[in-house]
């Protein structure tokens, strides 16, 4: 091996590393800050936690020192203790100018960088979604020492991972809110339509439906028609079935149409932000049927309160695979779960992707093959209901 042993092992020997959280919470960050931090002290190292996403490099006080007491107790919290930001990106990052009095994006990812050098940092583990890890793989691009991402999103379409902490407890509460909404729902012969998150993937959507029991689903990978939704619910209605559930992913279109958006990105935040399309499909239903229809939007719900044990157990094995990857010398990649083996990727097998609900297998279906509508059906084809 030559003198001195491996010099993977000798670089990992002691490390001063960085924690931070990007994008969306999601139930189970702080399991993941407080396997990440316990392991790493534990090899000797020291840690720090940088505050919303990456803006505690450029702000007095950003920083916060990781030690056994700063993550005591914090496990089964939501939330996350270093706060998060959905308008960090350090190369769009909100800059006063001075000549115009107004804050406006400008690149500081080469002052990001030095920063984070001149701290004396060897490594930033970096847990965010597809748009932080993208961002985390520039800034290794850019000089920054190694980068290990750990995913998370409560969406579950991080490419490269079978499954990501949060889903499942946002899964477990949709689930909820069909149950409860059942029987209201049944008792006045409504049609409910309730709207869950997926922007560009329908996970929550076709799982919680499921799951709950509706009986159509519209999720993003499948354009619906109107009329097919309308002819299930009328179908139910001749069947003495008077009442029906209906789960939309928040980024789900109809055929040849767009997604319904509340409002337009700016320029921070480059995305829109959806919603209304309960709303607007509730609305519709009702022209077409006839029948009373209501519409609820889960939210932010989906997001809040502590993690399931499920989501507990992945964030603690991701946090503590990450540090085992830096002590094993690695110096870039992302934590993922393959086949219920957490494993080393490369970041660009996530970033800037998207993983979408397979249409043709798997859970589609099984929703197919017991009735439900994915508004791509014509009337008569449906097995139940």
């Amino acid at each position: 091996m030559g003198r001195g042993g491996d010099p993977r092992r000798r670089m990992a020997s002691k490390l001063k590393i960085a924690i931070n959280t990007g994008g969306g919470d999601a139930p189970g960050l702080n399991a993941v800050i407080r396997a990440a931090t316990l392991s790493a002290i534990g090899l000797g190292w020291e840690v720090w936690g940088i505050k919303s996403g990456y803006r505690g490099l450029f702000e007095p006080e950003g920083m916060i020192r990781l030690d056994r007491d700063a993550v005591r107790g914090i496990g089964h919290l939501g939330g996350t203790i270093l706060g998060t930001a959905n308008r960090g990106d350090p190369f769009h990052y909100p800059t006063l100018n001075p000549a115009t009095g107004k804050l406006e994006p400008a690149d500081r990812s080469v002052e990001l960088v030095d920063r984070f050098k001149a701290a004396g940092f060897d490594a930033l583990v970096a847990i965010g979604g597809d748009g932080s890890l993208t961002i985390a793989k520039r800034l290794l691009d850019m000089g920054l020492p190694r980068v290990i991402g750990v995913p998370k999103t409560i969406d579950n379409d991080v490419a490269g991972t079978d499954v990501t902490f949060g889903f499942d407890t946002a899964v477990t509460i949709a689930t909820e809110a069909l149950d409860r909404l059942h029987t209201t729902t049944e008792a006045h012969e409504r049609v409910m339509v309730v709207e869950v998150m997926g922007r560009h993937a329908g996970w929550i959507g076709i799982t919680a439906g499921l799951a709950g029991g509706a009986d159509a689903i519209l999720i993003p990978e499948i354009p619906y028609s109107i009329d097919v939704v309308a002819s299930k619910v009328l179908q139910r209605e001749r069947r003495g079935r008077k009442f029906s559930i209906i789960v939309t992913a928040e980024g789900a279109k109809p055929l040849g149409g767009e997604m319904a958006i509340k409002s337009a990105g700016d320029e921070f935040r480059r995305v829109e932000v959806l919603g209304g399309i309960a709303e607007r499909v509730a609305k519709q239903i009702g022209q077409l049927t006839g029948k009373e229809t209501r519409s609820m939007v889960l939210g932010h719900l989906q997001r809040g309160g502590g993690p399931s044990s499920a989501d507990r157990v992945l964030a603690l094995r991701f946090g503590t695979s990450a540090i085992a990857r830096l002590a094993d010398g690695a110096v870039s990649g992302m934590v993922g779960l393959r086949d219920n083996d957490v494993v080393l990727l490369p970041l660009d097998e996530a970033a800037g992707k998207t993983r979408l609900v397979p249409t043709d297998k798997g859970i589609v279906m099984t929703a197919r093959r017991i009735g439900i509508c994915l508004g791509d059906e014509e009337e008569g084809s449906f097995a139940g209901g």
